[in-house]
């Protein structure tokens, strides 16, 4: 700090100025026209948000689509009461067209019930089955052709097999007896034109078109454990709730006891971890199957399976042991610095005490944040569903030289692309196109998110900015709490939104466009994975480094702007500046200090989601004895466990959070705090008793100067 050479590279350190007594009120408005440019997007994004409603069709998206682009069971519709969709011949639907148009080339038709028999064309026509079979048939079909005729036109599919419904779609009653499969009673089926075949191609066909749908059973499945376990959700997030609000209110009171709490906590909650997968280990030593390698086993969705092996609670164990011992050893090579962190956590208990209000400010933020979640989502589907149905022809591969060109179903019949390919047929494959509209919907999902991104950083800075605000009005009261305003979170949030909402959308505005450029990144990514180009990927996977990195730095030094805003009301360039060379001049500082509390505070988290999450899996997986009974029967026992346990790290981040904001505001408040005052009467310090004492500061008496 002596060599002022070296001060000199990042800034002229604070002087004494008798009149600061903390964030200054009288300030005008900064950054204006970013202001403007704000206010211009959220009037085009309002103009993209009625674009996309009046155009988009969520229905799309819903409902299953037959061969003419009409939706099954949808109400108001001729298919209202017909809400499956049957494919004529599912074996065609292991074609590679199915992946690259996303719809199977062969008829589909709505229908009221999927089959529920073996029935061929040829067998039933003339029979008293028949009437039975025509409902599997086109809408309108007539009985006044050849059976040639009929099945090359694909009027009627050529044979039925035994279906059940699967996200609105039929498909074969596959099943497994005694390691053969089946479908119905049988091993084998009938093609429709007196060929028998092996169940494996009904096996493949039938794979190929589930392959999209397998996620959606899995939804499903998901969504019937959220419709039995919701209410025992709710009770583990409020019991992470309490938790944290408990934590904070004795931080309060006993920051110091807590901290050296936490601590011990976490050691002891690690290791018993260790002791239990290490005993999980040796229980399973000699059973069945429980060697099997995790990479033999692949990907299973029930999660249960892999807690049945080895090789799972070894890893577990490893992890465990890795995590104890950094902790451990960042705690021993950290200690002295820790004292110092845990000063800084007790003064910002102060400052939270004096704002209680603060704890509640992150429901604000939860929920301006819900807002702009939703308007996105809703646009993003309506954008998605803008598009006009595209129609293809799918005809055999090999000999129809037309086969997945887009054509029209009314000129179809009589087109010369129908007498070049006598068996095709014109059937809808997906919603999209490559018009200038198509091509403006896509610059539209483009800005939908860009806007998505700049105004959840907007919504995060404004939040920054007023608890900053507050607890800097703290700090530099000299006689607390006498000094302080009556409501500082209040006047925070009104100085921040009357003055500085150009300043916020400013720093919002760099944040989205570094953002936007990593998601076009990834995409371009998942594209190029496809190629073989080692180059491409070393530059690609540079290239997203690199914005990763500038993401994290920018988000660092847009906090510390904020907290110059709060206090000075300077505009963002400036703010940022200054905080910059603020934290470069005491890097020392910043690089330790700053980063314990943070650890710190990621500890605190730690506990909170642990207990809870450990407490839940107790629960659904029926090892708590008392109440073993109570919890209820899941598909897939992970799925509540992770949602609380994800809940309550969100809850605790929420609380900790104004923590964070809290202790980073007071830190460079502390920092400008050493280059303002020395001491003396005339210029005293405004930190803590405790950091001045583990500093070696002391404020002068009058008498003494």
């Amino acid at each position: 700090r002596d060599d002022d050479s070296k001060l000199a590279v990042w800034g002229t350190p604070q002087k004494y100025d008798p009149t600061f007594k903390g964030p200054i009120y009288n300030r005008g408005c900064t950054d204006i026209i970013c202001c403007v440019f704000l206010l211009l997007a959220i009037v085009g994004y309002v103009a993209v948000g009625i674009i996309a409603w009046t155009h988009g069709d969520p229905r799309k998206v819903i409902y299953p689509t037959d061969s003419r682009g009409e939706f099954c069971g949808q109400k108001g519709t001729k298919n209202a009461n017909k809400p499956f969709l049957f494919y004529f011949n599912i074996v065609k639907c292991a074609s590679p067209l199915v992946l690259l148009e996303f719809q199977c080339p062969t008829p589909q038709i709505c229908v009221e019930k999927c089959p529920n028999r073996y029935l061929t064309y040829l067998n039933a026509r003339g029979s008293p089955d028949f009437e039975y079979y025509k409902q599997f048939c086109v809408p309108g079909f007539q009985n006044n052709k050849g059976v040639a005729e009929v099945l090359r036109d694909g009027d009627c599919p050529p044979v039925l097999t035994p279906s059940t419904p699967l996200a609105q779609r039929c498909f074969p009653a596959i099943h497994a007896h005694k390691g053969v499969l089946m479908v119905g009673n049988a091993t084998t089926y009938e093609d429709g034109h007196g060929v028998r075949k092996n169940i494996t191609e009904l096996v493949e066909g039938a794979k190929k078109a589930n392959g999209v749908l397998e996620a959606r059973q899995l939804a499903m499945r998901i969504f019937e454990d959220y419709t039995v376990s919701w209410y025992w959700i709710i009770i583990g997030l409020v019991i992470a709730m309490v938790m944290s609000l408990l934590f904070i209110v004795l931080l309060r009171f006993l920051a110091g006891i807590m901290v050296w709490v936490m601590i011990v906590m976490v050691i002891l909650v690690l290791g018993y971890g260790i002791f239990h997968c290490y005993m999980e280990y040796a229980r399973l030593r000699g059973e069945a199957g429980s060697d099997i390698s995790l990479v033999d086993l692949g990907f299973q969705t029930d999660l249960r399976v892999y807690l049945h092996l080895r090789q799972t609670w070894m890893a577990f164990m490893i992890i465990l042991s890795i995590l104890e011992v950094i902790i451990i050893l960042l705690l021993i090579f950290l200690r002295k610095r820790i004292l110092i962190a845990i000063a800084l956590i007790k003064e910002a208990s102060r400052a939270v005490g004096y704002v209680m209000c603060s704890l509640l400010y992150p429901l604000v933020t939860f929920f301006l944040l819900c807002l702009c979640i939703a308007y996105w989502a809703s646009t993003a589907v309506f954008l998605s569903t803008s598009n006009e149905a595209v129609y293809k022809i799918f005809g055999d591969v090999n000999t129809c030289p037309v086969n997945g060109k887009t054509c029209s179903p009314e000129t179809f019949p009589s087109s010369n692309e129908s007498r070049l390919c006598p068996g095709a047929h014109c059937q809808f494959a997906f919603y999209g196109g490559e018009s200038a509209y198509h091509r403006a919907l896509l610059g539209l999902q483009i800005f939908n998110a860009f806007m998505f991104f700049w105004l959840a950083n907007f919504v995060l800075a404004l939040g920054q900015v007023t608890l900053a605000g507050a607890f800097a009005s703290y700090y530099w009261a000299l006689h607390k709490p006498d000094d302080l305003p009556a409501f500082p979170l209040f006047s925070s949030f009104s100085r921040a939104l009357r003055y500085h909402t150009g300043s916020l959308a400013f720093g919002a505005l760099i944040l989205a466009i570094v953002q936007i450029i990593r998601v076009m990144l990834e995409y371009l990514d998942q594209r190029l994975k496809a190629a073989d180009n080692k180059f491409a990927k070393f530059l690609m996977t540079c290239l997203k480094c690199c914005f990763w990195c500038l993401e994290k730095f920018i988000r660092f030094l847009n906090r510390n702007a904020y907290i110059m805003i709060a206090i000075y009301g300077t505009n963002f360039c400036t703010s940022a500046k200054n905080a910059f060379f603020l934290l470069m001049r005491n890097i020392i500082r910043v690089a330790v200090l700053d980063k314990v509390t943070d650890f710190l505070f990621l500890l605190g988290k730690l506990l909170i989601v642990g207990s809870v999450g450990i407490l839940a899996f107790f629960f659904f997986t029926h090892r708590i004895r008392i109440i073993q009974d109570t919890a209820p029967p899941l598909n897939y026992y992970w799925v509540p466990i992770l949602t609380v346990i994800i809940g309550s790290y969100m809850i605790a981040h929420g609380f900790f959070s104004v923590y964070g904001m809290c202790v980073d505001t007071l830190f460079l408040c502390f920092l400008e705090d050493l280059e303002r005052n020395d001491g003396s009467a005339e210029r005293p310090y405004f930190m803590s008793s405790n950091l001045k004492k583990l500093l070696n500061k002391t404020n002068k008496k009058p008498a003494e100067s």
